[in-house]
């Protein structure tokens, strides 16, 4: 055959030789016998394709239900934008997310025992190679849940009941309870141990606990464990129990701390390393032993948020979610004030305001703080964030648990003061959940939190205009004038006007900051971004605008300005519209019009929509009005003329049967 094919291309091309003389012939037929033996082995390793035998029959008369439930899930509001941390050292050099759908507490648990089993003989001779490896297997990420706000302890209490149930769901569960021990949170541990049996009772814990079967140790599907922390760590029970009489009585015997000092953290870190045994692989199973939930209850913010970062990291290396039972941050600020009613009746129940750390919501403020706006804010200084203290809510929300922002007196509207419950935060406003959820901070890390800060630079300039005007006071301006007589007239508008002077180039700094982003700020789609910048900076330019106008208006109120009314003798600068520093002041009291309203009309019941409204009340210019002032009396000289005979006035007599005042006791460090 070959040399009929070496004929054939002899004749064909004419010559002699042929591509195939030589060892070619051999090359090709090894070439085609492999191929063959190539395909025949392919058929034999692989299957043939099968029709699929399965029918799936209905009875149109029986209702299947073919839909397995999904697990329940959080929808983590909006995209997340850049948003994050910035310090002082980094100020001084120069949010929201896309939908995801985030499953609470979805952990991947079960392994392929194969697997397992193969991943054991390699490790055979290092057992923790072989921990360390399915640990690192088993880790997922887990988003929980912010802005989760009650009215009370109660309803954090029951809401808890659903989570340990769903843990029970899939393992043994350790549930371990972490008490502030704060004197402000006295009423609060008496409010949850009163609701301890709510759990059990509806777990259905307390009937098997009793039975012979849950007689081991490891049998017993619900331990508890309390820990109390202030300054140091103090355990309250000597091991796990389920006993629901001896939990009780351990949350009643929490020594108060009085240092003031809450080292959450370090507490939450103690709890990870004395618990993490239950949460290593059982070699065996290739499960964990027990699922651990810890569960904080305080009232502040923690004094050792530099272990944040650490307290993340371990919980997520051991899939152990933190809830924490706490209280709503300011807006904008990083203390409150707690209205305390000492709790012993023998002492002075007046009540007494003391300050305490419980924010802000965001790594760093975002909002300025202004004191020269022409109006009354005091009653928006205290308001809502919608969210808890950025470490503890960040705490729960990369570790899968919940933050409850608790509050006795929630409500949409105003509060009072004198409404305040006691041993709770004076906050003036709130707002509803619902309408706060797209404007969520970015729970990120510190790192991370700068990095999207310079991705926008209205971001930037914001948290650093934030920055510099907490770094002193903005005085309110004086309005008053008296001229009870020339010299005196003069002096008091000359020291206003220094103050004024002063004041001005404060003032013209916080704008420059926030004036280089305002280009940056159409490209903004955060919602949260968008209305802290639109706020700032609308709020600055009027305050601006204010502040050269009351200059100049103090300035002209030195020409001779006389009376319409001849009985009144006392000038009052008070806010109008009209703005006497030029067509420059207009237009920019126009800008900030423009800003303010935008909040309002794009961020409606919001913190931010608020504060504009209240800047917008307040017409931006100055005029004067006249009043009256009643001069002081004359200082009249006693006469005695020489006659010290006057009797002194007798001594009032005590009036029978009279209480005496109780005793006031300052309010400890709370």
């Amino acid at each position: 055959m070959i040399k009929r094919l070496r004929r054939w291309l002899q004749v064909k091309t004419g010559r002699v030789e042929t591509p195939i003389d030589g060892d070619a012939p051999f090359w090709v037929v090894s070439v085609g016998f492999h191929l063959i033996l190539l395909v025949l082995l392919a058929r034999i390793i692989m299957p043939a394709e099968k029709p699929s035998d399965l029918k799936l029959v209905v009875n149109a008369s029986e209702q299947i239900d073919l839909v397995e439930l999904p697990p329940e899930v959080a929808f983590d509001e909006e995209p997340t934008e850049p948003l994050g941390s910035n310090d002082a050292e980094s100020f001084e050099l120069a949010n929201q997310e896309a939908p995801e759908l985030a499953i609470e507490n979805e952990v991947i648990e079960e392994f392929d025992m194969p697997v397992m089993e193969e991943l054991g003989e390699i490790a055979s001779e290092n057992e923790n190679l072989f921990s360390e490896t399915a640990e690192v297997m088993t880790t997922v990420a887990k988003t929980g849940a912010a802005g989760f706000s009650v009215k009370g302890a109660a309803g954090a209490v029951d809401r808890m009941t659903e989570e340990i149930l769903l843990s029970l769901q899939t393992r043994k569960t350790t549930v371990v309870w972490m008490f502030d021990q704060s004197a402000s949170l006295l009423r609060q541990r008496a409010e949850i141990t009163e609701r301890f049996e709510k759990i059990y009772t509806e777990l259905g814990m307390l009937q098997a606990a009793g039975d012979n079967a849950f007689s081991k140790h490891d049998d017993r599907p619900l331990l508890t464990q309390v820990w109390a922390f202030g300054q140091s760590i103090n355990p309250m029970l000597e091991e796990e129990t389920d006993d629901l009489e001896v939990i009780k009585e351990s949350i009643t015997r929490i020594p108060r701390d009085n240092t003031g000092i809450e080292n959450v953290f370090s507490t939450v870190l103690e709890g990870v390393d004395r618990f993490k045994k239950d949460r290593r692989i059982n070699r065996a199973t290739g499960q964990r032993n027990r699922n651990i939930m810890f569960i904080v209850v305080s009232d502040e913010s923690g004094d050792d948020s530099m272990r944040l970062d650490d307290a993340v990291e371990a919980c997520n290396k051991y899939e152990i979610p933190v809830y924490v039972i706490g209280v709503p941050a300011p807006f904008g600020r990083d203390t409150t004030f707690v209205k305390w009613v000492d709790p012993d009746p023998k002492y002075d129940q007046e009540p007494q305001f003391a300050e305490v750390s419980q924010g802000p919501e965001s790594l760093f403020s975002e909002r300025l703080k202004l004191e020269f706006t022409g109006g009354d804010f005091d009653d928006l200084e205290m308001i809502d964030s919608g969210f808890g203290p950025f470490s503890l809510t960040r705490l729960c929300f990369e570790t899968g648990g919940i933050y409850f922002a608790v509050h006795p007196n929630r409500r949409v509207g105003r509060v009072r003061r004198t409404d305040t419950k006691a041993y709770s935060a004076d906050l003036r406003y709130f707002f509803k959940p619902d309408n706060m959820r797209k404007y969520r901070p970015d729970y990120v890390s510190r790192q991370e939190y700068m990095k999207r800060l310079k991705e926008n630079e209205a971001r930037y300039v914001l948290v650093q205009a934030a920055e510099a005007s907490a770094t002193g006071q903005l005085q309110a301006p004086q309005y008053r004038f008296p001229k009870l007589n020339e010299a005196t007239f003069v002096n008091q508008v000359s020291q206003a006007q220094r103050a004024a002077a002063l004041l001005e180039p404060r003032l013209g700094q916080l704008y420059g900051i926030l004036k280089t982003g305002e280009e940056a700020r159409e490209k903004e789609a955060s919602p949260r971004w968008q209305a802290g910048y639109d706020l700032a900076f609308g709020r600055i330019m009027a305050a601006k605008v204010r502040a050269e106008s009351y200059n100049a208006e103090l300035a002209a109120a030195k020409t001779k300005k006389k009376f319409e009314d001849e009985k009144n003798n006392t000038w009052v600068l008070e806010p109008a519209d009209k703005i006497s520093t030029g067509s420059q002041a207009e237009n920019m009291a126009a800008k900030a019009r423009f800003y303010l309203e935008r909040v309002i009309d794009q961020h409606p019941d919001t913190p931010w929509a608020m504060l504009a409204a209240r800047e917008l009340e307040t017409p931006i210019g100055w005029e004067w009005k006249e009043d009256f002032t009643q001069p002081p009396e004359p200082r009249q000289r006693p006469a005695n003329n020489n006659n010290n005979n006057a009797q002194p006035a007798p001594n009032p007599q005590p009036q029978q049967n009279a209480m005496p005042p109780k005793q006031k006791r300052p309010p400890p460090k709370l």
